[in-house]
């Protein structure tokens, strides 16, 4: 396993403190402290992701009947991973991890089990080569069969944006008809949220870059987007009597024709 890298912030582990989770190190909430300051925002942001993400997966595995699901760039593991929202639904979903980061296989391998009935499995792979992700993942899911496709809060890392989407778009095409693209990522729409990013790319961890909502609803060119379409992620699909406030996280969910 490669060295863990603590000179400089990580972004799952600086996504892990804003959580509220442990898995961080001093530079990391240096780095998570120094962003809020400025965008605040940054912590409901983190949490609402997170509520999203259960929303989603809870709608995938039950009224979209999915029982598959890749999930890239799954970051660490926290409260409610996709495995076990899935699970609650369908205990025999079968769930495939990808990331690169070497304390996220840690803590993923040592975590995240399998059970009886459902596998949980975890590809090495950066999302820079989906060829990889595709080939390893054909050995485990059955791509005759719809499959989530999960790339949540992880595109901003692809710096540039015609390499963001023909990624996206190669995995899309490899993906069965009926299987989703479940997706989150952060806008460029808030000058605080900007300056933020700004000085946590000047760190020298690995930059992230907000885009334009336009942009990430291009991600899903070519899919039937379920309602109630790309929306801040507080806003797709909230618990009924609750009452959501937007934030600057945007994401949805697609079907493929």
């Amino acid at each position: 396993m490669p060295e863990i890298d603590t000179s400089v912030p990580n972004s799952a582990r600086v996504w892990n403190f804003w959580l509220g989770g442990k898995d961080y190190y001093a530079v990391d909430r240096k780095a998570g402290d120094a962003y809020a300051a400025i965008a605040p925002q940054i912590r409901t942001m983190a949490r609402e992701s997170r509520k999203y993400l259960v929303r989603a997966v809870t709608y995938a595995a039950g009224d979209m009947g999915v029982r598959q699901f890749l999930d890239i760039g799954t970051g660490l593991p926290t409260a409610n991973n996709t495995h076990e929202v899935a699970r609650r639904i369908a205990p025999r979903s079968q769930i495939v991890y990808v990331d690169n980061d070497p304390i996220v296989l840690a803590h993923a391998r040592a975590l995240l089990t399998s059970t009886p009935r459902g596998s949980t499995n975890y590809i090495d792979a950066d999302l820079h080569n989906p060829e990889k992700i595709l080939n390893q993942a054909r050995t485990i899911l059955d791509f005759g069969q719809p499959v989530a496709l999960m790339l949540m809060g992880i595109l901003g890392h692809i710096q540039d944006y015609t390499e963001a989407t023909a990624i996206v778009d190669r995995l899309k095409d490899a993906l069965p008809s009926g299987s989703l693209l479940i997706h989150y990522d952060g806008i460029s729409t808030n000058t605080a949220l900007v300056e933020a990013q700004a000085g946590y790319d000047a760190t020298g961890a690995i930059p992230y870059i907000l885009r334009s909502p336009d942009e990430i609803t291009a991600y899903y060119d070519g899919f039937d987007l379920l309602d109630p379409g790309i929306v801040s992620c507080p806003l797709w699909r909230p618990k009924p009597g609750s009452s959501p406030q937007p934030t600057d996280v945007m994401g949805g969910m697609g079907r493929k024709p």
